[in-house]
């Protein structure tokens, strides 16, 4: 999978199965509305109309199917035939899930998605998901030829038709932003340090014509970032907080999207156990998702102020290594006594929303990470934490998730009761709760938020991806698809007008005169 090239198509062409393997995927019912004459030349001479008939009458997904069409070169996959309200019509887990499995190997491959056009979004990310990048097998560096899927999106249903140049290009970046992300998270510290990590967000920023704040090493000491600090001070590679920033003419606010990069999380001195500290390369997931996010969304057109803030660490052991009971102050002038190094995360990003809030003067503020090991009880391996201080970005959160195929269900938000887990008799807030059995993945949060305050006026949003970063051994680039899809109505591409949460009717309303004076309405 490592050198597969993915494009995405309105009409692949005709070919053969023997010369190009393909595998067509879609709902049952959405697989009955193709007519032969759409999908023949993909699979003559070896699959007859009957053949493919038989077949469609032959799938009883439950809750998914597949039926070989001609040899191992031919594939029809039916996904499942309805979900739950927590759950994307699109099904993408499932059309994922399908790609890996289903899809005939070859050099030159095809996959033909039969979807509604409100689905074709979700579903390409999802494809996307299925071709990591990263590879250290012996094997795959002697392969020299590189891997071609050409995966051709066929509408059916009401909107029936084919995609323009535009929504082509946003699937190519979308999937391209996913992949990087995924690339990132699979890729070992000894190849992915804060110094790379740093080289990613430079590539991105040229690409861009964006050049990025960094702030780093012993100047993150000297400017009261305590937090990025005092967590990464004892690694080889100094921490760094790093801004890409995006400030378009006409913008109507500010966002800023803050992401968690600790590039290894030993725990620190609070060190793991050798079944735990495995896979904790993954813990820069949520700055790893921000980074494939920011470079799709701004390739597609974004009419706001967005900020890419990026909170990079090694949580390392050595002689320098925070202890516990040690305090430190943190950017918004807070004191935390540490008594957990490995709750290390929520330090990191309480200095990076608080720098998004004082210094880029941010009115929507939202942070990701892969922060708490609770977050796959309180929501399970698919469905991100959402926690945030309004209940209508809660809302649009899950809704984008669902457009999206990121899913997501919220966390409670009631600091109030909660926030006393982190009393400190010597200082503002100890770094971890007191009872870990009252709401971990909420106490997580709110100690994030504490630092902006429990009454600051702008919309922060909190979202924990610990779970859904990855599926088995591989990353799955979470979050950027839930990203483009939650800020869509701020792009000037019509698919992500579409998945955002207000959907693309809004495009048209009476209030578009009114948005030189006003904050664009997102939600």
């Amino acid at each position: 999978m490592a050198n597969v090239s993915l494009e995405y198509t309105a009409a692949a062409g005709d070919s053969e199965p023997h010369r190009r393997p393909v595998l067509v995927i879609g709902q049952q019912t959405n697989l009955q509305k193709v007519g032969w004459s759409q999908i023949k030349g993909k699979l003559q001479p070896a699959v007859t109309k009957e053949i493919w008939q038989a077949a469609l009458s032959a799938l009883n997904p439950n809750p998914t199917d597949s039926c070989p069409l001609y040899l191992n070169q031919a594939v029809v996959a039916a996904l499942p035939p309805r979900v739950s309200r927590h759950n994307s019509q699109s099904s993408a887990h499932f059309v994922s899930r399908m790609v890996r499995s289903c899809l005939p190997g070859g050099n030159n491959r095809c996959i033909v998605m039969v979807c509604e056009r409100s689905d074709v979004f979700p579903s390409s990310c999802a494809i996307a998901r299925a071709f990591p990048i990263f590879s250290r097998r012996s094997t795959s560096s002697r392969r020299a030829e590189k891997k071609r899927v050409t995966v051709e999106i066929m509408i059916v249903g009401e909107e029936s038709g084919s995609l323009g140049v535009a929504e082509l290009e946003c699937l190519s970046n979308a999937a391209h932003g996913v992949r990087m992300a995924a690339r990132i998270v699979d890729t070992p510290c000894n190849e992915m340090n804060t110094d790379h990590f740093l080289d990613e967000i430079k590539a991105v920023g040229a690409e861009l014509g964006i050049t990025p704040v960094i702030i780093r090493g012993e100047e993150l000491k000297q400017k009261g970032f305590g937090g990025i600090y005092g967590v990464g001070k004892a690694a080889e590679h100094p921490p760094a907080l790093a801004v890409l920033s995006h400030k378009p003419d006409g913008a109507t606010q500010t966002i800023a999207w803050v992401g968690k990069g600790i590039v290894y999380d030993t725990g620190g001195l609070s060190i793991k156990g050798k079944t735990t500290m495995p896979g904790m390369k993954r813990d820069c997931g949520g700055a790893a998702a921000i980074l494939g996010a920011f470079s799709a969304t701004i390739k597609q057109g974004f009419k706001d102020n967005l900020h890419a803030v990026f909170c990079l660490a090694e949580n390392s052991v050595g002689p320098t290594a925070t202890r516990p009971d040690d305090i430190h102050t943190l950017y918004s002038g807070k004191t935390v006594e540490i008594n957990n190094t490995d709750a290390e995360g929520r330090l990191v990003l309480a200095d990076g929303v608080v720098y998004a809030s004082k210094d880029l003067s941010a009115d929507i503020i939202l942070d990701m990470a892969t922060l708490t090991g609770a977050q796959g009880i309180s929501t399970g391996k698919y469905h991100a934490a959402v926690m945030t201080n309004s209940e209508q970005w809660e809302v649009a959160c899950v809704r984008a998730g669902r457009s999206s195929g990121d899913l997501a269900h919220p966390l409670v938000y009631c600091p109030e009761l909660h926030f006393s887990e982190f009393t400190s008799a010597m200082a503002d807030m100890k770094n971890s709760v007191a009872d870990r059995e009252n709401a971990q993945s909420s106490c997580a949060g709110l100690f994030i938020g504490s630092h902006l305050g429990f009454d600051w006026p702008g919309v922060w949003v909190h979202v924990d991806i610990a779970s859904p970063v990855h599926a088995g051994e591989r990353a799955t680039g979470f979050g950027v698809a839930l990203l483009m899809a939650l800020f869509g109505q701020a792009s000037e591409d019509s698919m992500l007008n579409q998945v955002s949460p207000l959907g693309a009717a809004t495009n048209a309303s009476g209030d578009q005169m009114e948005r030189d004076c006003k904050r664009r309405r997102l939600v």
